[in-house]
């Protein structure tokens, strides 16, 4: 049996680029999972491959129709000004208007932004002097765009600061701004910067179109033994890709270096493994079958995952429970945290009978919580009582320097083994005749961090991750890319979005009087109220548009 380190070494090397979704690296990482899965003995559970494939944004490229002209001048392409990967393509005409550094609101006081955009095309400075870092909300040229969009702007044109380079459309992956939107840079920018202020004319030709990439979830079948619950399945799942060289997602942003996500989530997806090499080799077999998965896009926004929930290559109807891992490489004080605790009735009492059997127990920390920033969360929005294993963040995560070395390998031997025996108790053995498998009871809405459940042992709300800033709402939004609107996979217990009325499939459509295209208009226009505010939610439920009031309350 391959020890999950050596995984470890494998999928978090340099050679494999980070693993980024929709990247060689990435499809490298998938064919070595399918091939440890094949050497196992395990059956590919996706028509007769280890592969269930599907496409993906992987980027923008610019067409050959672009073009930028202010009372009779031409701008080079590529050298004074470029389109935004997220521009959406079209040719307009119109006056210019100069907006300093936007029209959404901000906290900067020196000149107020422009409120009179509509019919225009708009410019912009770069950045947010109210920001120290320049990182902030307000200094996104998509959220310009955005809100610019949302004003009636034609377009927006962004003046980059002294010595800012143009960007570069091949890794922007976020949907479209809805108005042809460009970068200008150098003495271009100060002449539109003039001409704005003038009230100049100006034609902006803009051609760009997304490429389209595919990407992998590896998944392979052990099928159950006993005639009657073989149909009955137990899902085992990681996510395999990371960051690639950085980027959004990045702690280290200006660092466009190799991120090999060792912990994330290279450990979950060894562990994941090591798992299936040793349930493969039980002499007995297990009662129920065993899916095991290995996500892409988790860190897109849970892609991998949300995707096999709304095509499974199995029935998810009779998925009986999801057992997630991601970032179990760094145990620490022998701690072992396990999110969904609270999603079923019987998990307190499974989970403290497998760790009292492991030659060495853990000590857990159970939280309720069903849903949460991992592909666990796919799956409870299905139904589906869920545990996801963790052992917390630390200074490497989402840098360049989580790598192999700092991994705990008898932790995650030991993590690996606790998962097993759980698979084992929640599948049964076979060729045992006093097997009794576990009947799980669904509790729906453990979806409140905050509200500690009866029954389950080790939980203490010191232990409990804080997190977020600003208004709240508590939706669980299906973070894959969607035609229209956002729809929800659910909503947490006792938060504003439940007691407003939202639910579990509400598509978001109208958000405070703001038009709701996508999940960054979404995020947006909730950043642009405080806690407190009362707003209007307009949803499509079943077809129809329903409207719902919500007051937002704070994290």
């Amino acid at each position: 049996m391959t020890p999950p380190l050596s995984h470890v070494r494998y999928l978090a090397d340099d050679a494999l680029g980070g693993r980024e979704v929709g990247s060689p690296g990435a499809s490298c990482a998938a064919d070595y999972v399918a091939a440890q899965f094949r050497q196992a003995g395990l059956q590919p559970a996706a028509s007769g491959s280890f592969l269930q494939t599907f496409p993906v944004r992987g980027g923008s490229q610019l067409g050959g129709d672009n073009g930028f002209e202010v009372s009779g001048t031409q701008y080079t392409l590529g050298e004074e000004w470029i389109p935004y990967g997220f521009a959406e393509p079209g040719q307009v005409t119109g006056e210019l208007v100069y907006g300093h550094y936007g029209v959404g609101e901000s906290e900067d006081s020196t000149p107020p932004p422009t409120e009179n955009v509509e019919g225009r095309i708009l410019v912009v400075e770069h950045g947010d002097p109210a920001s120290s870092t320049g990182r902030s909300l307000h200094a996104d040229p998509h959220f310009k765009a955005s809100v610019a969009a949302g004003q009636g702007a034609l377009g927006i044109v962004v003046l980059l600061g002294e010595g800012d380079e143009l960007p570069e459309a091949a890794s922007e992956e976020r949907p479209s701004s809805r108005v042809p939107a460009i970068a200008v840079r150098g003495s271009a920018a100060k002449a539109i910067r003039d001409a704005a202020r003038a009230g100049d004319v100006a034609t902006l030709r803009v051609d760009v179109e997304a490429r389209m990439v595919e990407a992998y979830n590896v998944a392979a079948l052990l099928p159950g033994r006993d005639p009657n619950l073989a149909g009955e399945l137990v899902i085992v799942g990681a996510h395999c890709d990371h960051l690639g060289y950085g980027g959004e997602g990045s702690l280290s942003p200006d660092e466009r270096v190799v991120h090999n996500g060792a912990d994330d989530n290279a450990s979950g997806t060894a562990a994941l493994l090591a798992v299936a090499s040793e349930l493969s080799r039980a002499k007995s077999g297990l009662a129920r079958s065993v899916l095991f998965l290995a996500f892409t896009g988790e860190e897109k926004g849970l892609w991998g995952s949300a995707h096999y929930a709304a095509s499974p290559l199995l029935p998810i109807d009779r998925t009986v429970a999801m057992l997630n891992m991601d970032m179990v490489g760094r145990l620490r004080e022998n701690k072992l945290t396990v999110f969904g605790a609270g999603t079923a009735e019987e998990w307190g009492d499974i989970i403290g009978k497998v760790n009292s059997q492991q030659a060495e127990t853990f000590q857990l920390v159970l939280l309720p919580d069903g849903y949460g920033p991992s592909d666990h969360s796919s799956f409870y929005g299905k139904g589906i009582p869920v545990l996801h294993f963790f052992t917390n963040t630390h200074e490497d995560y989402h840098r360049p320097s989580d790598d192999w070395d700092k991994i705990d390998a008898d932790g995650l031997s030991r993590i690996s083994g606790l998962v097993t025996d759980l698979v084992v108790e929640l599948a049964g053995e076979a060729e045992d005749p006093d097997t009794r498998v576990a009947t799980l009871t669904l509790v729906e809405g453990a979806g409140n961090p905050h509200a500690a459940r009866p029954g389950v042992p080790g939980e203490a709300e010191d232990e409990r991750p804080t997190r977020g800033y600003g208004p709240y709402l508590g939706t669980i939004p299906d973070m894959t890319p969607s035609d229209v609107g956002v729809r929800l996979t659910g909503v947490r217990e006792g938060s504003p979005a439940q007691r407003a009325g939202l639910r579990g499939g509400d598509v978001i459509v109208g958000f405070g009087g703001q038009e709701i295209s996508d999940l960054y208009a979404y995020t947006y226009a909730l950043r642009e109220h405080e806690p407190g505010d009362e707003v209007e939610i307009v949803v499509l439920r079943d077809g129809a548009k329903v409207i719902l009031t919500a007051v937002l309350g704070s994290r």
